[in-house]
């Protein structure tokens, strides 16, 4: 056999090879094409991935309120993020990602070679668009499989976006350690900064995060954190991205990474939760908490504020009155201790202890006889002065307070835990300067790092309150909650008072009773008698009587609405009609299976929650017109395009009846769904006529100028109304009041029903908390005039009935009584002028002149009067004689 013979043979060996070769590639391809392509993504879905953004909920003027979310994520364009921190994550993990097509070959053979030598895997071959592919659609299986979908999934993504669009996509889904997704989100967290603020070193140490977000943590790890921060500042250097010099400084910067969280500018709380519930319910959870949704609330951040504050406050207020229950705990204090140990000592214990409201938990390290020396975490060490002290009587019961304390070790002693409350000298007060400092810890309630802004501020020794509250605020002409405080402190009870609480109303129901005799005939000067009156219920007997145990006889409707008269009330609703009120009263907004069907009602038996009795007294504030509390404004997508917005009841006062009553029976859903907002009007149903709620607008504003609510003139504006309102044994204080612009309720009470004590009523104690929110929510508003207006559809006279004959007389009594007053003002200025005249002092030389005219006028002013006394009395007998 010869050269050419071995030659041909290895030729045609070599080209069958070659052919079974590429029939083998061919099958293979085909199988890639038939198992694994069609698993991969479509071209349109790698254009547009979605990032998982938080939900984030602000006030109507933009003032952050709360952030819900499983992935904490500030999504960022390419361009804003700084060109450093890009070099050095490309250090740290790809830094020949502008060189490769989507796939490093050279460092796939590397990982390769590594984990055949090794048998463990200590080198990663996979690149940023490896990762990418891996984060946005793959799963963390480690099988062959998965990482054949990756390098083809890397390869069309490189295909379809540029490096600027890969870069991004990566930066804004990379996982840094304790629920920080991205870059954006990782400056927060670690730092409490945007990403562009941060230096050198920071950038380094967040890009040594990816690979191993747990062991390279700067928290839970700082020296494995500082290795790593190091390696990529070397690695950077070696690159040429950074010079020596920067590289040196990045090495010697020390550790300055904390933890941090969203801090809420406004405590709002409660209003975020009703938003977060109703979102669930309306979209899912994983829309409510991955579309980047951004609502916008009803709330007006100064006056939520400013909600927050009175009833903070008023709820102290009420707990100081009742005394000083005791300290939260005792600890032991360690002997021997240098100053700098017992502080970190002082720190762990206090860890346990969380902050509720304003009050911060704090160690006593000492007592004097005027003050007590205290420990926080929050102020270092501070004084509480005797004035902050003084009031801590032993409390013994509701109705029972010990004596005054004579010294601070009376109160307190050394290893005490105790709640401090801090506040501002008066003169240093500004808006929110504490905010931030005391709600830091949100939502752990844990007490962080020392703050400066508290060192120029007094602390008082305080309690958790037992007692709660509820301030609900309402726009009367739309329905917006404008402020809402749902009790004490959201971590401390979640339950939401201002829509949860169904409590009895007390007097402060009463109006709507007068209300519906308004509409059955009555005037607001209709006389009413408050005398005693017995009813018979069932086998026994019921006799309702006044607060006062006293009784006022005949008086009329306004008078006894102003004085809260229980007696009065009741007789009203029994002329009335228990039924005819109750329909009267359903058109308020409250629920008819929670009244009940007996007289009770006028003193407010019924349940009603502080939201929906802000809603009834609405109509009275709109004149006549019910409107529905809503709290969302509207909602836009990740994009800033609005997708919801709300669609309330607006106020018609000249639409017919017919309108009216068509509106009411369209949808009422808050927000129309993926509607930029074209909705048809609906306009709010009239509830009570314009001269019924302008009447009881008249007799509440009597109830603020003359009546129980007569501690509110201080606010010095004439536009104000309302009634308080006060349940047996004082169990529950409320007070509704109003303007044209706006309805406030107040609530004071415990969770489970109790007696507040002894004169705890709803003047004194729901009072003064809505004039502190109302001084301060309409400060530098202007008193508007409410002309008196008749409705546009006609009233209807009553009906001459037997059953309205006492109404007419009631009315013409009114009437004569009314006129009859008028006269006797008359008189009694006609003589106050001329007694006036009579004291001024006689010229010279005519004393005498007048003496003797005084006299005879006398003598003749009693003869006359002589005369007609008798002609009077004769006039009697002869119409006696003739009867």
């Amino acid at each position: 056999m010869t050269v050419r013979y071995y030659f041909y043979k290895t030729l045609h060996v070599t080209l069958l090879m070659g052919l079974l070769l590429c029939l083998l590639a061919a099958v293979g391809a085909a199988a890639i094409q038939w198992y694994f392509i069609p698993e991969l993504p479509s071209t349109e879905r790698l254009k547009d991935i979605p990032l998982q953004v938080p939900l984030q909920l602000y006030t109507k003027d933009n003032v952050f309120i709360a952030e819900y979310s499983k992935q904490r994520r500030i999504p960022l364009a390419v361009k804003s993020i700084p060109e450093l921190l890009i070099k050095a994550v490309l250090a740290a993990e790809d830094d020949r990602f502008y060189e490769h097509p989507g796939v490093d070959l050279k460092s796939l053979f590397r990982a390769t070679v590594s984990l055949l030598k090794t048998g463990e895997k200590r080198q990663g071959g996979s690149t940023i668009t490896m990762q990418v592919a891996r984060n946005f659609f793959l799963t963390r299986d480690k099988t062959l499989k998965r990482k054949f979908d990756e390098i083809l999934l890397a390869l069309k993504i490189e295909d379809e976006l540029s490096k600027e669009d890969i870069l991004e996509l990566y930066l804004n889904k990379i996982y840094f350690g304790h629920r920080a997704y991205g870059v954006g989100a990782a400056a927060q967290v670690y730092y409490g900064k945007n990403i562009s603020d941060l230096t050198l070193a920071q950038w380094a140490m967040l890009a040594g995060l990816p690979k191993a977000p747990s062991a390279n943590n700067p928290l839970t790890n700082p020296k494995r954190a500082l290795e790593r921060r190091n390696y990529i500042l070397g690695r950077m250097l070696a690159l040429s991205y950074i010079s020596k010099d920067e590289s040196d400084k990045g090495v010697k910067a020390p550790l300055t990474a904390k933890f941090h969280k969203p801090i809420p500018e406004i405590e709002a709380s409660y209003v975020a939760e009703m938003v977060r519930s109703f979102l669930l319910k309306k979209f899912g959870e994983k829309a409510t908490y991955t579309n980047g949704y951004k609502v916008f609330t009803t709330i007006d951040s100064r006056r939520q504020e400013k909600a927050t504050w009175a009833l903070r406050r008023n709820l102290f207020r009420y707990d100081r009155r009742h005394g000083f229950r005791g300290v939260v705990d005792h600890v032991v204090i360690p002997k021997r201790m240098k100053m700098k140990q017992l502080e970190k000592w002082a720190d762990k214990t206090l860890q346990k202890y969380p902050v509720i409201g304003p009050l911060v938990p704090s160690i006593v390290f000492g007592t004097r006889r005027k003050s007590i020396l205290a420990y926080n975490q929050r102020a270092g060490h501070f004084k509480i002065a005797w004035r902050d002290i003084s009031w801590a009587r032993r409390h013994i019961s509701e109705n029972r307070r010990g004596r005054y304390p004579r010294s601070a070790r009376s109160v307190v002693r050394r290893g005490n835990i105790i709640m401090a409350r801090p506040y501002l000298k008066r003169k240093k007060r500004k808006k929110g300067q504490l905010q931030k400092a005391v709600y830091k810890e949100q939502p752990s309630r844990k007490v962080g790092s020392r703050s400066s802004k508290f060192k120029n501020v007094r602390w008082s020794l305080s309690q958790v309150p037992e007692v709660e509250g509820a301030l609900v605020v309402l726009n009367p002409n739309d329905g917006a909650i404008i402020a809402l405080a749902g009790g004490f402190d959201f971590y401390k009870s979640k339950f939401n008072r201002v829509t949860q609480a169904q409590r009895q109303p007390g007097s402060a129901f009463k109006p709507f009773i007068y209300s519906a005799a308004l509409k059955r005939g009555y005037r607001q000067y209709s006389p009413i008698n408050d005398a005693p009156i017995v009813f018979r219920v069932g086998g026994g007997r019921w006799r309702p009587r006044n607060y006062s145990h006293k009784y006022y006889g005949w008086t009329t409707l306004k008078k006894a609405l102003a004085y809260s008269h229980n007696v009065s009330a009741v007789r009203l609703l029994d002329k009335v009609g228990v039924g005819y009120a109750i329909n009267h009263v359903t058109k308020f907004g409250f629920e008819r299976k929670r009244i009940p069907k007996n007289l009770t009602i006028a003193l407010g038996t019924g349940e009603v929650t502080p939201l929906e009795l802000a809603e009834g007294f609405a109509v009275f504030a709109n004149r006549g017109f019910r409107i529905e509390p809503y709290f969302i404004d509207r909602i836009e997508d990740i994009k800033g395009t609005v997708v919801f917005s709300a669609n309330p009841l607006k106020i018609c006062r000249k639409c017919p009846s017919e309108i009216l009553k068509a509106s009411k029976d369209t949808p009422s859903d808050i927000l129309v769904p993926h509607t930029v907002c074209t909705q048809t009007p609906r306009y709010a149903p009239r509830a009570i006529s314009s001269y019924n709620a302008q009447t009881m607008n008249s007799m509440l504003k009597d109830v603020v100028r003359i009546g129980t609510a007569r501690r509110a003139r201080k606010l010095r504006r004439r536009d104000l109304a309302g009634k308080t309102g006060t349940t047996n044994n004082q169990r529950d204080a409320w007070f509704a009041g109003y303007n044209r612009d706006m309805v406030a309720t107040v609530w004071v009470g415990f969770d489970k029903p109790r007696s507040l004590g002894y004169k705890e009523t709803g003047g004194d104690t729901a009072l003064p908390m809505w004039i502190d929110f109302m001084r301060a929510a309409l400060r530098g508003k202007a008193v508007k005039s409410e002309p008196f207006e008749y409705d546009y559809v006609a009233q209807k006279k009553p009906s001459r009935s037997k059953s309205n004959k006492s109404t007419r007389r009631l009315n013409s009594f009114s009437k004569t009584k009314a006129s009859s007053s008028r006269a006797n003002k008359k008189k009694r200025r006609a003589s106050k002028k001329s007694s006036s005249q009579r004291s001024r002092k006689p010229r010279r030389g005519t004393s005498k002149r007048n003496s003797s005219s005084s006299r005879s006028s006398r003598s003749s002013r009693s003869s006359s009067s002589s005369r007609s006394s008798r002609s009077s009395r004769s006039s009697r007998s002869s119409r006696s004689s003739r009867s």
